[in-house]
């Protein structure tokens, strides 16, 4: 379960990168035309966190959204 927020369960996600190609019709060009369409990851920012769990202190693996919004209490 590694790359994985043990608060929100937040994990890798999956998308694209569009590699473009040609000057833009408002620059006066014919347009941009599509080259490559490669698959990417996006990853999760995790961070190891000492935390207050049950009354003591845990290392966890936590996302930097759930710190900002103090989901966790920083031990």
């Amino acid at each position: 379960m590694s790359r994985v927020c043990e608060i929100c369960g937040k994990q890798k996600a999956f998308g694209g990168h569009i590699t473009r190609r040609g000057l833009a019709k408002k620059k006066g060009g014919i347009g941009m035309h599509v080259v490559k369409n490669t698959k990417r990851t996006f990853s999760p920012n995790l961070r190891k966190v000492r935390a207050m769990v049950n009354g003591g202190v845990k290392r966890l693996k936590v996302c930097t959204a759930c710190i900002r919004s103090e989901r966790i209490i920083k031990a």
